[in-house]
């Protein structure tokens, strides 16, 4: 068994949200191609989730990695929701996914159920990191304090005791928002060793998780896996920001990124990549796809020379904050 580390050595994985379905129907053959492309590229690790897709996104990557050697590469998947055999109606994120129903549920049996049900799916004996996912306001609502509090006598303990055993290398809270990490993180019992953080430590996002997140995580030597570093699309002129629509204020922002990268021949994938791998808590990002070409580019761009003057005129223009770490030119 190859150690985290070792594998996020380069920094970047590959998230498969969008192979779940996201937004659109993605063929068969496309989602293939672009697992396999990042796999040619020398990516090794992969993130899914049971919602990505109703189980969709984890069969298909589970199509692809059960013909590699599995102590080549690392998996990290989430709990938190069960496929049930049942359909329902569909709608949001992923209405073109699987129509199998989904149950919100984070106690230790529904725990335990779902790491059964990821390994079928994923065809694999196991998975190195587990994410309790989306328990946060943006998905649960007002329900979201209860629902921690069931996650905390719930998967919270399962995981911990998992990676005391030695059965994951790691475990944590995937969200789209920091307070529910930050909440972990001062928890007596058990305390979360890899997190993954989506969309809130990115070039356009960054300030909020400045102030505690990042500093939390660093104190207790937790690790940051940062999802969705193009805002969902938006920051490369995408119609989706943050998994809705692109507010005018954003949009605005957005062009005056674009104005001071075009000044310094800089691509903005390029300065989103590495603006996000610069803090010392973040163990990696992982942008996500489904064209097999954006693998290398995206590759291509976490190590592209970007100078100093670039980050210096973000700085003095008030585009990212003043205490965010930046890339070494």
């Amino acid at each position: 068994m190859r150690h985290i580390d070792e594998i996020l050595e380069r920094k970047i994985g590959f998230g498969t949200a969008p192979l779940g379905n996201m937004f659109r129907e993605v063929p068969e053959e496309e989602a293939q191609a672009t697992i396999k492309a990042a796999w040619d590229a020398g990516i090794r690790y992969f993130d899914t989730a049971p919602f990505y897709g109703a189980g969709l996104s984890e069969i298909r990557l589970g199509e692809f990695l059960s013909k590699q050697n599995r102590d080549d590469y690392i998996l990290s998947s989430k709990v938190g929701r069960l496929i049930e055999e049942e359909d329902e109606e569909k709608e949001g994120l992923f209405e073109f996914g699987r129509k199998n129903k989904i149950v919100t549920d984070y106690t230790a049996e529904a725990t335990h159920r779902s790491i059964k049900q990821s390994l079928e799916r994923l065809q694999t004996d196991r998975l190195d990191m587990v994410f309790v996912h989306d328990l946060s306001p943006d998905f649960q609502g007002d329900e979201w304090i209860a629902k921690f509090e069931e996650a905390r006598t719930g998967a919270f303990k399962v995981l911990a005791q998992l990676q005391e055993e030695g059965v994951i290398q790691g475990w944590g809270l995937g969200v789209n928002t920091t307070v529910p990490i930050e909440l972990a993180l001062q928890l007596e019992e058990c305390n979360p060793t890899f997190s993954l953080q989506a969309t809130q430590y990115t070039l356009l996002d960054h300030r909020e998780a400045l102030q505690r997140l990042m500093p939390d995580a660093k104190a207790k030597g937790m690790k940051i896996v940062v999802g969705a570093p193009y805002s969902s699309g938006a920051l490369l002129g995408g119609e989706s920001y943050n998994y809705g629509e692109v507010p005018p204020e954003i949009k605005a922002k957005i062009k005056q990124l674009q104005d001071v990268a075009d000044r310094h021949s800089v691509s903005l994938k390029a300065a989103a990549l590495q603006f996000s791998t610069a803090n010392p808590a973040v163990a990696a990002v992982i942008p996500g796809s489904t064209r097999p070409d954006r693998i290398q580019e995206d590759l291509d761009a976490i190590t592209a020379k970007i100078p100093d003057a670039f980050w210096q005129e973000l700085r003095e223009k008030d585009l990212i904050a003043a205490e965010a770490p930046l890339p070494k030119g």
